[in-house]
């Protein structure tokens, strides 16, 4: 079974690339990524993947000695893993909206010193509820978010921005971030950290919005990763005119450092 399984993702792996073999490098190393992702894994505990090399996984019942080693509340029984290499600003905000739909909670949320080699963060969030039907659903709902909370992340080779903006705050953002429940919440990102300290002065002389943090390589805010992360809260379209404010300025100074890449959004921004 496993053989024809192989036999089956190399025979549409040649149809694919076949179909490209005069195509840039970029679309046969997409054709590559497509292909593999039509074998899927068998486990029970596998939900899905997104983007950002972004892994969605349960445990029905937790070892109560994991329990107890993760401090995690023994009626939690069931957990629903959320962990990615990179954007742990998308990650967060879309587990947000994760707690917002299901009846589960956060339990943990964690930022690895990763980017898979960049400037910033990974993460991992950990969902809890007595129900493994209720995690897994928590955990399909950030997945799914995640298309729309990388939309205004942008990249080049000396670094990265982000922008994250939510109508109405939850648990995941007042755990991660002490974000006001039900308030509008923003965040600037930027990295190196010199560019994080520039969008966040921008962003609060934009407009009348409360600073709710400051996270800086060295200040405990972020894993020690060069980047700098504003975070503020305030009137929906303060907070939203703030964030845009900031990203202005910040493209404007990232591609200064990389001139022959293109700065362009992830996916498709949002904050509009």
């Amino acid at each position: 079974m496993k053989d024809e399984l192989v036999n089956k993702i190399m025979d549409e792996l040649t149809k694919k690339l076949g179909n490209i073999e005069t195509a840039k490098p970029e679309a046969a190393a997409k054709a590559v990524e497509d292909c593999c992702c039509e074998a899927r894994c068998g486990l029970t505990e596998f939900v899905g993947t997104a983007i950002g090399h972004t892994i969605g996984l349960v445990i029905a019942n937790v070892d109560h000695q994991m329990h107890e080693k993760m401090g995690i509340d023994k009626k939690f029984r069931s957990i629903g893993i959320l962990g990615g290499r990179t954007g742990a600003g998308p990650h967060i905000f879309a587990a947000d909206e994760a707690v917002k739909a299901t009846n589960s909670e956060i339990l943990k949320i964690e930022l690895p010193r990763d980017t898979e080699g960049g400037a910033g963060h990974g993460s991992l969030i950990i969902f809890g509820a007595e129900d493994v039907s209720d995690v897994r659903r928590a955990v399909e709902v950030a997945l799914r978010e995640l298309d729309r909370t990388f939309g205004d992340v942008y990249g080049n080779n000396a670094g990265h921005l982000e922008f994250q903006y939510t109508a109405r705050a939850s648990y995941a953002l007042n755990k991660a971030f002490g974000a006001p429940i039900g308030k509008a919440f923003g965040i600037t990102v930027g990295a190196p950290a010199a560019i994080g300290v520039l969008l966040g002065d921008t962003a609060v002389k934009a407009a009348t919005v409360d600073v709710i943090g400051y996270s800086s390589p060295a200040n405990g805010g972020t894993s020690f990763s060069n980047e700098v992360i504003l975070t503020f809260s305030g009137d929906s379209g303060a907070v939203k005119q703030a964030i845009i404010a900031a990203r202005e300025v910040g493209k404007q100074v990232l591609v200064t450092l990389d001139p022959a890449t293109e700065l362009k959004s992830t996916t498709q921004p949002y904050i509009i």
